[in-house]
């Protein structure tokens, strides 16, 4: 490919970004839920609408991969580069529950441009991945002809359900699926208008507990005192899960944390960090004080966390002056490299029992652990994605690290020997994924589709 080809693929694309726009709009009409309870017609007229998108963008070979059971996942290619590397892109089409409806200032299925900004459930996470990559692609083939490299695009239905089916799908059609590198984009960058690129995924380790010293309730007045309280009991078996500032003290957690190398720390050590703006993404109140906010990226990113997503032994509704039977929690570990997520799990299942006061009853069920992902930030790939975010947007990317987990990134790289994954997205702090007022800034989601296509450019170049 020669150097103008890429450019004259963006200038199609800003020419027609309004279409392109529309095709975005067209998909986050589509309530594509793909939970359980919700109707799942909506889901398949979306497999659908994505198939038909990626076939007029000029990808072959389109199938619908159906599942054993669940939601089917899109497949198209186009591989008529030769001997050029095969680029792998991964998005999805099913979103979230909308919440709360009310808190909405535009419904979440009626896609509304505001400031700048396209609102929707999906326009982030990831209609906006899914019409990013057909946008690049038809960008390319209308401008050119042809594409700089062989490209094969999945378009997954069940990633907001845990990707169920990736794995089996993946191992019935290896051939399929394989490829040499894997551009994922279900990530979010670092601030609008600041092009990231994310290098790593921490896993997590879920737990439920419950603990019991009832078969029944009691009334706290008549038997308060000889009786063990649960929901007391269950309280300091948590509150020891971390010490006064936040920092896990779980034992033998830390052990097997990786250290930063010192270029990670150097490039860590460049994002700029101002506490009003952390404090007002984060929607903290004013009398919160963080915890070990001098390193809240490293926090966040490259150390482990623990978390009490959810906290039970009665409700509001039912307060009563009892003594509650039982009282239940789930709670959640972050891992990072190199934890391994069995061991962790070992080791929070045999502290809560150790840490269980007064005799009561304790049962631990664990959830199946998702593990972390890392990408080596000095890999000339590496590079050439950081290259192409820079020509997309105009301005050097920043290396970021993402503090939740994507199950489906270990899955797709493990299931491809390994294969290579360069993880950017088409959000941003503001872009409240899978809360009320989803968006994205059109702006960033037009240099995203720019930089997809310098990224394609690029791989064509790179050698070996």
């Amino acid at each position: 490919m020669t150097d103008n080809f890429p450019a004259r693929a963006c200038t199609y694309l800003d020419n027609h970004l309004s279409h392109y726009v529309e095709n975005l709009k067209n998909l986050i009409r589509i309530p594509s839920i793909s939970f359980p309870g919700f109707d799942s017609e909506p889901v398949k007229k979306c497999a659908e609408a994505v198939m038909n998108l990626l076939k007029k963008s000029g990808l072959q070979d389109m199938q619908l991969l159906e599942a054993e059971s669940g939601y089917p996942t899109v497949f198209g290619q186009w591989m008529n580069a030769g001997n050029k590397p095969t680029i792998l892109l991964y998005a999805h089409y099913d979103v979230q529950p909308p919440g709360k409806e009310a808190s909405w200032k535009s419904p979440p299925f009626e896609p509304e441009e505001r400031n700048g900004r396209l609102y929707g459930r999906g326009s982030a996470d990831d209609k906006g991945g899914v019409v990013m990559h057909a946008a690049a692609v038809r960008s390319f083939l209308e401008s050119v002809g042809t594409l700089p490299v062989n490209v094969k695009v999945v378009i997954e239905g069940e990633e907001e359900i845990g990707s169920r089916n990736l794995d089996s799908l993946l191992k019935r059609n290896p051939d399929l699926f394989q490829a040499d590198v894997i551009c994922i984009a279900d990530s979010e960058n670092f601030d609008s208008t600041v092009p990231s690129l994310t290098a790593s995924l921490r896993g997590i380790v879920t737990v439920t507990v419950e603990v019991r010293s009832l078969r029944s309730s009691l009334h706290s007045g008549t038997w308060g005192g000889p009786i063990p309280d649960p929901a007391l009991a269950l309280a300091k078996m948590i509150a020891g899960l971390v010490d006064a500032d936040g920092k896990p003290a779980l034992p033998g957690m830390m052990n097997r944390v990786r250290p930063l190398s010192s270029y990670e720390r150097e490039e860590l050590e460049k994002l700029p960090f101002e506490e009003s703006v952390f404090r007002k993404q984060a929607g903290l109140v004013e009398s919160a004080r963080m915890t070990r906010k001098k390193t809240a990226y490293e926090n966040m990113w490259h150390l482990p966390s623990i978390a009490i997503n959810a906290l039970e032994a009665s409700s509001r509704k039912q307060a009563a002056n009892i003594i509650n039977d039982a009282a239940w929690a789930r709670i959640g570990i972050r891992i990072v490299p190199d934890m391994d997520p069995e061991e962790t799990l070992q080791q929070l299942k045999q502290y809560l029992v150790n840490q269980a006061p007064w005799g009561v009853q304790v049962t631990i069920e664990p959830e199946t652990p998702a593990g972390w992902w890392k990408m080596n930030i000095e890999d000339p790939l590496f590079q050439v994605g950081l290259n192409a975010l820079e020509q997309g947007y105009g301005r050097k990317p920043v290396i970021i690290g993402a503090g939740g987990s994507i199950p489906f990134v270990k899955t797709i790289t493990t299931a491809l020997g390994n294969a290579p994954a360069l993880l950017f997205g088409v959000g941003d702090p503001y872009s409240a994924q899978h809360s009320e007022n989803e968006s994205i800034l059109i702006s960033d989601w037009q240099k995203g589709c720019r930089s997809l296509m310098y990224l394609l450019d690029g791989l064509s170049r790179l050698d070996g």
